[in-house]
């Protein structure tokens, strides 16, 4: 298993395809088993893609201490400088759209375009998710079993008519899950990062050209969150999607890489 020594720590990561970097920077909890495999296969016929798991995630080390959203940031540019990439298109949803957010911020020069979906500025700008909602996030895992704690997470994060039509996909989903699954104590360091989290006043100073991504039907994060940090990004642009909701990739995958090869390959963006 490929993992770039990062300090103290070991990231897992992968790379498929050639051509133009893109770093793809999953979410909380999750790692590289959780992109769907349409949207990965679409984009590496056109990309060089990097993906790895955050410190605490999947095959990654775990954190010895706590940690903020710009020491993820920096795991995500020593990994780069290690692979020899010095620029690259930066995609990342949900948490992961917040480390691209510091990344943009505290390294534009190793930026080129940026993409952020389902994700929001950090308190107090944001729109939160309703209590139920909020109660699932932040639940202790300690007294549940892996398989439980993957169960109440999907429901955050697809449609209820989505889970019921697409029976054998959550079925493969879940699976994919459960390879590499994030420790409870571990889910608590990256909630702990999530809830400290905060750029509403620093997004005018991103420099890369944005595409915002969200899903209508996003329960766990709120739509209305993407118009926020569209309007404090010079020129940024969004598109809402109808029946999506967190897992924005996992909807619509095939299209959805069609939207993102769109803004990437759009030279006037």
């Amino acid at each position: 298993m490929p993992k770039e020594k990062i300090d103290d720590l070991e990231l897992f990561y992968e790379i498929h395809g050639e051509g133009n970097p893109i770093v793809l920077i999953m979410g909380l909890s999750a790692n590289i088993d959780w992109w769907d495999p349409k949207f990965i296969n679409k984009l590496k016929k056109n990309y060089k893609i990097i993906m790895f798991d955050n410190r605490d995630a999947g095959r990654s080390s775990k954190s010895s201490e706590k940690y903020q959203m710009e020491d993820l940031a920096s795991d995500t540019i020593k990994l780069m400088n290690n692979l020899n990439v010095d620029k690259a298109d930066i995609l990342g949803i949900s948490m992961g759209a917040m480390i691209a957010q510091e990344i943009a911020l505290n390294y534009p020069e190793h930026v080129k375009k940026l993409i952020l979906a389902s994700t929001n500025c950090g308190n107090p700008k944001s729109i939160l998710p309703s209590k139920k909602v909020l109660a699932k996030l932040t639940r202790d895992r300690k007294d549940i079993s892996q398989e439980e704690a993957i169960e109440e997470f999907i429901s955050l994060l697809y449609t209820e008519e989505f889970l019921e039509n697409n029976l054998e996909k959550i079925k493969k989903t879940k699976k994919r899950m459960l390879k590499a699954p994030i420790t409870p104590k571990a889910y608590h360091r990256q909630i702990n990062t999530l809830l400290k989290f905060n750029t509403g006043r620093r997004l005018k100073n991103i420099e890369a050209p944005t595409l915002v991504l969200h899903g209508k039907e996003d329960i766990l994060l709120p739509p209305e969150n993407a118009g926020i940090i569209t309007d404090k990004i010079p020129d940024a642009k969004l598109k809402l999607f109808d029946g999506c909701g967190h897992a924005l990739f996992s909807h619509k995958p095939e299209y959805l890489s069609e939207v993102v090869m769109d803004f990437l390959n759009n030279s006037s963006e």
